[in-house]
């Protein structure tokens, strides 16, 4: 997100009118989506619900939506406490959630008159997610469940059965997280201190998610963020769940 908070400062000072978004839940089972902005004005739509399987709904979001997060939490309770993905608010959340959690990111009408999106693993990963859009521009997604393969030190949580519903990045169990090439942090907190060489277990993320943010300065992969000229309008679908 490090970059598209970077790449926001054209679309905070154009007007902003309506963009369509929908939130597909592909899952054979419930999870309860959430929103966050992190700059000005945000979609037009609760922060939080509950989506049964195979149900989605739709809303609108300015065209200069900035830094933007739309994530889903898993195994909540009546409470709204989740194994993974909570919030403070309860259903509606008002802050970014707790990790581990996969993220879709948006930065609408950014720099250069393109909006720029990714799915985030930097949080670790509770569910596969796919941001697919109308006019053709290309698709980052996680299609793989890196739960049940996840890294030993990274497992977990677990739900009732001991099936682990989400992978921790390894920044999360950093024992040093303010000074670590694991989180980007401290005398590792450039591109230059902070190669994805120095992640542990990076390549497990990437590996079976290609299209991915995957640590905080991916970047240089190639293929880490995706953008589309806004412009051309488009309309976003983020699919939890989405087929391989």
């Amino acid at each position: 997100m490090k970059f598209l908070v970077a790449l926001s400062s054209l679309g905070l000072i154009l007007g902003a009118s309506a963009r369509t978004f929908t939130v597909y839940n592909g899952c054979p089972f419930t999870i309860w989506p959430a929103i966050y902005t992190g700059v000005g004005a945000g979609p037009s739509y609760p922060t939080g619900w509950a989506a049964g399987a195979f149900t989605s709904v739709t809303f609108d979001a300015p065209d200069n939506w900035t830094a933007g997060r739309i994530w889903a939490r898993r195994n909540c309770d009546a409470n709204y406490n989740c194994l993974d993905g909570g919030c403070v608010g309860g259903l509606q959340c008002t802050n970014p959630g707790v990790p581990p959690a996969t993220l879709a990111e948006f930065t609408l009408t950014g720099s250069g008159g393109q909006d720029y999106f990714d799915v985030s693993l930097v949080d670790g990963y509770n569910l596969p997610m796919s941001i697919t859009n109308n006019v053709g521009c290309s698709v980052p997604g996680c299609y793989v469940d890196l739960g049940p393969n996840c890294p030993a030190p990274l497992k977990g949580p677990f739900d009732s059965t001991g099936f682990p519903v989400g992978c921790k990045s390894a920044c999360l169990v950093d024992p040093n997280p303010s000074n670590s090439p694991n989180c980007c942090t401290g005398q590792y907190s450039t591109p230059a201190t902070c190669p994805s060489s120095g992640v542990e277990y990076y390549s497990y993320f990437k590996g079976n998610c290609p299209n991915t943010y995957s640590y905080a300065y991916d970047e240089s992969s190639g293929d880490a963020i995706f953008s589309c000229p806004s412009a051309s309008n488009p309309t976003y679908t983020i699919t939890f769940c989405p087929p391989a």
